[in-house]
Order: C-alpha cells, then structure tokens, then sequence
C-alpha cells in the first residue's frame, strides 16, 4: 500500500498508509481526529525501486546544463580509457621510400594530405 502525506490545521503534516482507491478522501489526525485533507509535501521515494531504473530516472531528471561531478565522471569511465587519459594514443603511420605517408588504420576511402 502505498503511504499517502496529510495536513491537519492544528496538528501539522503526517503520513498513513491506504489502498489507492481511497488516495483522494481525507484522513482522520492520529493526534486530534479532525479530517484533513491529503497533501503534497516531499518528493516520492524510489528507494524500492530497481536500481537500473532508478539510475535511468536520475540521468532524464539531471539537467542538459548541470555537468558531472569529477567523481561521476571518473566513475562512468574505466581506467585507461582514450578519453580520461593524458597520453594521446600514437597513430599507426607507415612510410615509404618515396616519403609518402599511408595509415592503415584509417578509412581506405580517404585520401591523405
């Protein structure tokens, strides 16, 4: 059942636990038996939720202006990787006697300068 947050005039916000169907009707204070109506204080918790779908929903709630912290950077990189390290990978380049330079790793439709 999921836990609902109610607000009492007199007594201040608490919580109940209740079956969806009654989520709108108000709820009875535990402190002084008024009605009170339901509220929306805190933001829902995903605690019980898996821990891929909740990474899922931090990545689409953070903001395309709010960068990563170093630490969640260097955590989504392994070590070694080419974009993290100081040491720019050299680059297979072959010679001929000619001087001409060819890479073989390089796509064979593109023309070098």
């Amino acid at each position: 059942m999921p836990v609902y947050e109610y607000l009492c005039n007199d007594c201040g916000p608490f919580t109940d636990m209740r079956p969806m169907a009654e989520c709108d009707d108000p709820q009875d204070c535990p402190r002084c038996e008024t009605e009170s109506p339901r509220v929306i204080l805190t933001a829902p918790a995903f605690f019980c939720m898996p821990s891929d779908k909740r990474k899922a929903a931090a990545t689409n709630e953070r903001s395309s202006h709010a960068p990563k912290t170093l630490a969640e950077y260097k955590a989504s990189h392994g070590p070694g990787c080419g974009c993290c390290s100081t040491k720019k990978p050299s680059r297979l380049v072959k010679q001929t006697r000619s001087g001409a330079k060819s890479f073989p790793t390089a796509r064979p439709w593109m023309i070098s300068h």
